[in-house]
C-alpha cells in the first residue's frame, strides 16, 4: 500500500511540472523555426467537410475544429502554428475552401469572444456605478437614519455589487483575453496541404 502512495507521488512530481510540459511541446510540436505543427490526416475527402451543410453555408466536420482546439490547447499562443493536412487529394479550389471556412470559422469566434469581452465589460462598469450608489447611499443614512435593518441591507448591496464587480474584473476579464488570444493564434494560423504522410 505504501510502495502504490509512493509511487503515485513520483509520478505526479514527474508530470506535473514545466520541464515535462517543454519536454513534451519540443518534440512533438516545435520547429527549428520555434513554430509549431500540427498535424491532421484525412484518409476521405467526406471526412472534411459537413455533409449537412450546403452553400453558402457549407461548413467543415466539427471534429476538425475539436482536434485543432484540442492539440493548440497546450501550446503558448505567442507560438505561430502551422496545421498540416495530410493525405488530401484536394483541388486547389477545394484547398483555397478549406482555408477560408478555417478562417471564417475562427473569425466568428473571435467575434462572439469579442461581443462576450464587451458585455462584460459593461457590467462590471454598472456594477461598480451601483455599488458606488449604495455606498453612498449607506454612508449617507448611517448617521441620519435609525432603522438598523435598512443599514444593514444597504451594507450588503454595496458589499455585493462592488465583489461582483471586482470578480468579473479580475477572473471573467482575464478568462476572455485569454479566450481572444488563443482563438486570435488560431486565426492567424498557416495552413499546408501535404498528398502523403509525414514520417
Amino acid at each position: 500500500m505504501n510502495n502504490i502512495k509512493e509511487e503515485v507521488k513520483k509520478k505526479i512530481i514527474e508530470y506535473s511540472n514545466e520541464n515535462y510540459l517543454n519536454k513534451y511541446i519540443k518534440s512533438e510540436f516545435l520547429t527549428d523555426k520555434g513554430d509549431a505543427n500540427i498535424y491532421l490526416n484525412i484518409a476521405k475527402r467526406e471526412e472534411l467537410f459537413d455533409k449537412r451543410t450546403v452553400r453558402p453555408q457549407i461548413d467543415l466536420m466539427d471534429d476538425i475544429y475539436k482536434y485543432i482546439d484540442i492539440k493548440s490547447s497546450i501550446l503558448s499562443n505567442d507560438i505561430q502554428l502551422n496545421l498540416h493536412i495530410l493525405n488530401t487529394k484536394l483541388k486547389k479550389e477545394e484547398q483555397e475552401k478549406v482555408c477560408s471556412l478555417i478562417k471564417e470559422h475562427y473569425g466568428m469566434e473571435l467575434y462572439k469572444v469579442g461581443r462576450e469581452y464587451k458585455e462584460t465589460k459593461d457590467r462590471i462598469y454598472k456594477l461598480l456605478v451601483i455599488g458606488l450608489f449604495f455606498l453612498g447611499l449607506y454612508m449617507i443614512l448611517y448617521y441620519t437614519f435609525n432603522s438598523k435593518l435598512f443599514i444593514e441591507i444597504l451594507g450588503f448591496m454595496f458589499s455585493f455589487t462592488l465583489w461582483e464587480s471586482f470578480d468579473s474584473f479580475i477572473f471573467s476579464l482575464s478568462n476572455i483575453k485569454k479566450q481572444r488570444e488563443d482563438i486570435t493564434q488560431k486565426l492567424l494560423m498557416d495552413i499546408y496541404f501535404d498528398k502523403k504522410d509525414i514520417d
